[in-house]
């Protein structure tokens, strides 16, 4: 399927195994795009079931995802299946939870640092105990999940915003453009990272933010907004390593 759709992909098709998504900006170039994918699947011999087809939508549901002009949301069906989510008793049941929580990260603030305790009942040598705490960050992350905003849909290369925020706790990221959110990202720190420095962790999470977006900002003018002042250290001391080399250079 990629191979024979490659030219098109993610200019007006997406495809995941054999589910065909086409997107157009206008009704007119819709119809046009329609026309070259049942062109190529007639040529290539490929059959779709009028039955599992729709068409002209202006709402899709799509890998667990509702998207729509206004952006992408939860599929309410996952956020019912969330909701009725009984408490875990073993390991298995947690990274269950864990699993569907996680492919909805996107869409959470904070994600990584509400499922840790939950994350840590999952590794070895740790004692199984459900704990009142590990019942507060699973209520609070059903409550995160159902009431999940509408993630706006990239408009153009520009306007890319990224705020970061790291703690002992984790790192977190927030991608904007034009004052709406994109997407939210973080993860636990690693344990190397938990003998970091706050200026080396702030630094980490500039980095991670970076490379899970790099798609969005590649070859691209954007902001990046830090909230601890000892990275202007960093700056600083590049200024008077700067400034030494050219006085070395003219003596």
């Amino acid at each position: 399927m990629n191979r024979v759709f490659k030219q098109f992909l993610d200019k007006f098709v997406i495809l995941f195994i054999d589910d065909i998504l086409v997107y157009s900006r206008s009704e007119t170039e819709h119809e046009e795009h329609l026309r070259i994918v049942m062109r190529i699947l007639r040529e290539k011999k490929l059959y779709a079931k009028l039955s599992k087809c729709e068409f002209w939508l202006d709402i899709v549901i799509f890998l667990g995802h509702v998207v729509s002009k206004d952006g992408i949301f939860v599929d309410p069906s996952k956020v019912d299946a969330v909701l009725n989510w009984k408490r875990p008793s073993t390991i298995h049941e947690i990274r269950s939870f864990l699993g569907l929580a996680g492919y909805y990260q996107r869409f959470v603030e904070g994600f990584s640092h509400l499922a840790t305790r939950l994350t840590r009942l999952t590794q070895k040598n740790v004692k199984f105990i459900w704990s009142d705490e590990c019942e507060k960050r699973l209520q609070e992350l059903k409550i995160r999940l159902t009431s999940a905003p509408i993630l706006t849909i990239p408009s153009g290369s520009k306007g890319f915003v990224i705020y970061n925020d790291a703690s002992q706790q984790g790192l977190g990221c927030v991608l904007m453009q034009y004052g709406k959110v994109i997407a939210y990202a973080s993860r636990q720190l690693k344990g190397y990272e938990q003998n970091y420095s706050i200026h080396d962790l702030e630094l980490a999470t500039v980095v991670f933010a970076l490379k899970i977006w790099r798609h969005y900002l590649y070859r691209k003018k954007f902001e990046i907004y830090i909230d601890h002042k000892s990275l202007k250290y960093l700056f600083s001391q590049k200024e008077l390593n700067m400034r030494q080399r050219r006085w070395m250079e003219k003596s």
